[in-house]
């Protein structure tokens, strides 16, 4: 039996302007998991994840093709990255096998709170990294990425990915988006083994060091968002507010340039300055598109956490979900945290997941 754990994410700075091709974010993966189990079967397989008892789904093996018993599910990342795991095996001369998949997340609460942390980019990743254990091929961080990114964007398609590289490097992490349209051509002519090998235009990957003194708190607000409905939105005032937008992209690069030399020089005054800096910035980008960032909650929130001498901001692309703060470990939250709960407002108990096996960088 093998076992693979692959971390949730939330976004601290550069939302929007990272679905860009190499425009960048700030990502941290946090110590919430997606867990992917697999076995061996003789017969027939079967996908089952804990979160969706009554949509376990059995198949079998026809030829190299899974035929299955019920095509009704809600497994659709599931499925994207096994069919894109599975043909990079043959690729490599692998014979396809019969399995037992489980998934268990811990990324959504109990009773089916979604939080934001990423979980549909955890299990793309789990499951990839379960075959390829099961399937006995070598696997470097950037390898994974690659194929984790286009079983994701298969499903998905929009979004930067920055949460697949989250969930795959660890850590704290600077990621600019990798060029779409170049990977939507690369694929009509390659085979997933030469795109695994190649480099991807404005794919890069950093990871941080943050500032000994910096302390990451979230607060939950209680109501769940898309974050594929809001980019989406976003998307259709490009073109009409073309000057606007682009004058966003590049602030946005800006601001994002110094909080990255904010963590290289490990100064917490710059990297709260330019985290305020970008909450303005997406303040500017959802006046102009009309896009609900900051939810009343949520702007309840952040004020609290700046009175009590946080930077604080929406993470990801806002809407609801989540609100993070980055505040000095000397002071004490008490008041903070007092004064969210009064609000509605749950502090999610979660630390920075950092992954230590492998190169710290990858193109």
């Amino acid at each position: 039996m093998i076992t693979v754990k692959a971390p949730g994410k939330l976004y601290i700075a550069g939302e929007y302007a990272v679905v860009e091709s190499g425009f960048p974010a700030i990502i941290v993966a946090l110590d919430q998991f997606v867990t992917a189990t697999i076995s061996p079967s003789d017969t027939f397989g079967s996908i089952v994840s804990k979160q969706y008892q009554e949509n376990s789904i059995f198949w079998r093996r026809q030829g190299d093709a899974m035929v299955f018993d019920n095509r009704d599910n809600p497994f659709h990342y599931i499925l994207a990255a096994i069919s894109l795991t599975e043909t990079y095996a043959r690729e490599a001369g692998r014979e396809l096998g019969v399995y037992h998949l489980s998934i268990n997340s811990e990324l959504d609460s109990a009773d089916g709170k979604k939080y934001g942390l990423g979980s549909s980019a955890a299990v793309t990743v789990a499951t990839v990294k379960a075959l390829c254990q099961f399937y006995h091929l070598p696997m470097t961080k950037s390898q994974l990425f690659k194929l984790a990114a286009i079983a994701h964007l298969s499903v998905q398609g929009n979004g930067s990915l920055g949460d697949i590289a989250a969930s795959v490097y660890g850590g704290w992490l600077a990621y600019h988006s990798f060029d779409r349209q170049w990977l939507a051509e690369q694929r009509q002519t390659q085979t997933l083994t030469a795109l695994l090998a190649m480099p991807w235009p404005d794919l890069k990957v950093d990871l941080l060091t943050p500032p000994a003194e910096l302390r990451l708190m979230i607060g939950w607000t209680g109501s769940p968002a898309s974050t594929s409905h809001l980019v989406d939105k976003v998307s259709l005032v490009k073109a009409k507010q073309r000057g606007e937008y682009q004058t966003f992209l590049q602030d946005s690069k800006a601001c994002l340039k110094r909080m990255v030399h904010g963590f290289h020089t490990g100064d917490l005054a710059a990297i709260q300055t330019e985290l305020r800096q970008n909450r303005h910035l997406l303040q500017v980008l959802g006046d102009f598109s009309h896009v609900t960032i900051e939810t009343p909650i949520l702007k309840k929130m952040i004020a609290i956490a700046e009175t009590a001498g946080a930077a604080a901001k929406t993470s990801g692309a806002g809407g609801g979900d989540c609100g993070i703060v980055l505040i000095d470990q000397a002071i004490d939250t008490t008041q903070m945290l007092h004064q969210w709960a009064q609000e509605g407002i749950e502090r999610l108990n979660l630390n920075v997941h950092t992954v230590l096996d492998e190169p710290v960088s990858h193109v």
